[in-house]
């Protein structure tokens, strides 16, 4: 089979009778060329089907139209949601994004930020980053704009996209509260993350309001995993006292614990209220449904798309975006019956 001869820039100018040169600056929208002359060598290029080669493209713009994206794993359905949010703004501005799952290594993390930088990435995303500020001192090196989405390392960092995980906690403790609860215990994040530590800030300055604490013996590991979850529920049950709602480090944790507290013949709020974190798809599709803190995961896969898209242009004078999450409720949180016993 003979494939199609590949139309070039070439072929365009010999057909239009003009320089090859000009037939570049036509395309790239250049203002030295008459704006009828532009339209005359555009519609040959669509006559001849002609169909710009990337790398020849970026040869001339010092540009490969790719964006690097660094994840801690693919499988977290918040994370995939981050994804298509770079993906699909990506796609609409003419990019391609190409994808590294570190496994939340901070070493692997490094390791795959090098190899996209070899690839000639325009820029590179980063989600939950281990090592955070190291990229500071790294950016001269890179010589790659880097955008970091929730970075989990404690610090500033000029170009990042994130949660206000404080006032999420917040929020998620000042509703627990509003239904009579007092006594709530927290299943933690993964060791040393940043989120966590701010989500857990967040609800003790809600519990402080009531004049409560958290009880440092109901502040329980776990690891944003389901497993975690399950393992860190069973530790609450066994406590010698039993707080009477959890707040989760997120929903898959949530969905963890549910499962332990209903094997455990725990009934969901009426014994124990749960309240997740993120807002997954699957949160409204648990029996029963979770309510929980909403973070606009699309929108801060788009906003560091796009601010990624203008550090590649140069507009490095923007700094941190924050956004604010949002409270969802469903049915796995009710009033405390203990609070409505003592009324």
């Amino acid at each position: 089979m003979v494939r199609p001869r590949h139309v070039s820039i070439k072929d365009i100018a010999r057909r239009a009778g003009v320089s090859h040169s000009t037939v570049s600056r036509a395309l790239a929208d250049s203002p030295l060329i008459a704006d009828d002359t532009k339209e005359r060598i555009r519609r040959l290029a669509r006559e001849m089907e002609y169909s710009p080669s990337a790398i020849a493209r970026g040869l001339v713009t010092q540009r490969t139209s790719t964006v690097g994206m660094v994840v801690t794993t693919i499988a977290d359905p918040f994370i995939a949601e981050v994804v298509r949010g770079v993906e699909e703004t990506a796609l609409d501005h003419g990019y391609s994004v190409i994808l590294c799952d570190c496994n939340a290594e901070p070493e692997r993390e490094l390791n795959c930020v090098q190899a996209l930088r070899e690839k000639r990435v325009d820029s590179i995303i980063v989600t939950s980053s281990r090592v955070g500020n190291l990229y500071v001192p790294l950016l001269e090196e890179l010589a790659v704009p880097i955008v970091l989405i929730n970075n989990q390392h404690d610090g500033h960092y000029v170009h990042s996209i994130r949660i206000d995980d404080v006032t999420g906690g917040y929020i998620a403790g000042s509703y627990l509260a509003s239904l009579g609860h007092r006594d709530i215990a927290y299943i933690a994040g993964p060791a040393g993350t940043q989120s966590s530590r701010d989500r857990l800030e967040g609800l003790k300055r809600a519990m402080q309001e009531c004049g409560r604490e958290v009880s440092p013996a109901w502040i329980v590991p776990g690891d944003g995993r389901p497993e975690g979850g399950e393992r860190s529920a069973d530790q609450i049950l066994r406590a010698d006292t039993r707080p009477t709602a959890i707040l989760c480090y997120n929903d898959m944790t949530a969905i963890g614990a549910l499962r332990t507290l209903r094997s455990a013949g725990v009934r969901i709020p009426q014994d124990i209220s749960v309240m997740g974190y993120d807002d997954i798809r699957f949160a409204a599709y648990v029996e029963p449904p979770l309510t929980t803190i909403s973070q606009p995961k699309y929108t801060l896969g788009q906003r560091a798309f796009l601010l990624a898209l203008n550090l590649v242009d140069h507009q490095d004078e923007l700094a941190d975006s924050i956004l604010i999450p949002e409270l969802v409720v469903r049915d796995s949180c009710g009033y405390c019956t203990e609070a409505s016993e003592a009324s």
